[in-house]
């Protein structure tokens, strides 16, 4: 994405790691394995990114609060990106980068030579000398707050990538479910210009009236269009209409 060229991925959500390897096998760049909403645990989140080795999709992982405790965990168990929801305030943005990473650049703690992230402690001096340089530390913008504050949030050092939140920003607003409301999309603008001009990478989602296509057009990075549960929700739908019709049934 420093390059110029941008990604997509999708959201995890059945947390099956069959479902994970057909995922990536389809070409998915990256999955973003939501903590945040739904039932599933740290074991859940483990078990796909073991699904996901030597793909090439890279495992992101969305923790449930911006919690240094959560962070850690995540990061130990080798999440090679991490997206803290609803951050909103420089204060909390700079917590999060911090969370991310090891002493003197932030307050991450030091279990290196036992965890997964570090092949168990195989070469723990590599990765905590190189994991600063290739983790992604993602900010979600879903407030009416945190617009008001997006120039300073994006401003963080060590924060990469600001992702909007459109749908919870639209609760926020007052426009629940409406994240195409004029007043959703006038915010969406701001937190958009704010990113670029601090140089931070730019993530969202698709919306009703907004494609994957327009986002790229409009500067982003990184869109989480698809959602696995999601998929599977509308293929088996879909299939079913067919086979009623076919079957003559109601």
């Amino acid at each position: 994405m420093r390059d110029g060229t941008p990604a997509f991925g999708y959201w995890t959500e059945l947390f099956n790691p069959t479902a994970t390897e057909i995922m990536a096998a389809a070409g998915y760049d990256c999955t973003m394995i939501d903590l945040e909403h739904g039932s599933a645990d740290l074991s859940d989140a483990l078990a796909v990114m073991r699904a996901l080795k030597g793909s090439g999709c890279t495992p992101l992982v969305r923790v449930p609060a911006n919690d240094a405790a959560w962070i850690k965990r995540v990061l130990d168990a080798g999440a090679q990106g991490v997206m803290v929801p609803a951050v909103n305030s420089k204060a909390e943005a700079e917590a999060a980068v911090s969370a991310c990473h090891y002493p003197p650049r932030g307050t991450r703690g030091m279990a290196a030579p036992i965890v997964r992230a570090a092949r168990y402690g195989d070469d723990w001096q590599g990765y905590v000398r190189d994991i600063a340089g290739s983790l992604l530390v993602i900010c979600q913008v879903e407030t009416g707050a945190a617009v008001e504050a997006v120039a300073e949030i994006a401003g963080v050092e060590g924060l990469d990538m600001i992702f909007i939140g459109p749908f919870d920003l639209s609760g926020s607003l007052g426009h629940l479910g409406e994240p195409d409301h004029p007043d959703v999309r006038a915010a969406i603008s701001r937190v958009e210009q704010a990113a670029k001009a601090a140089g931070c990478l730019l993530g969202g989602i698709p919306t009703p009236g907004r494609t994957s296509k327009a986002l790229y057009e409009a500067g982003y990075d990184l869109v989480m269009a698809d959602v696995d549960l999601a998929m599977l929700r509308e293929g088996a739908l879909a299939s079913v209409a067919a086979l009623n019709e076919a079957a003559g049934r109601d």
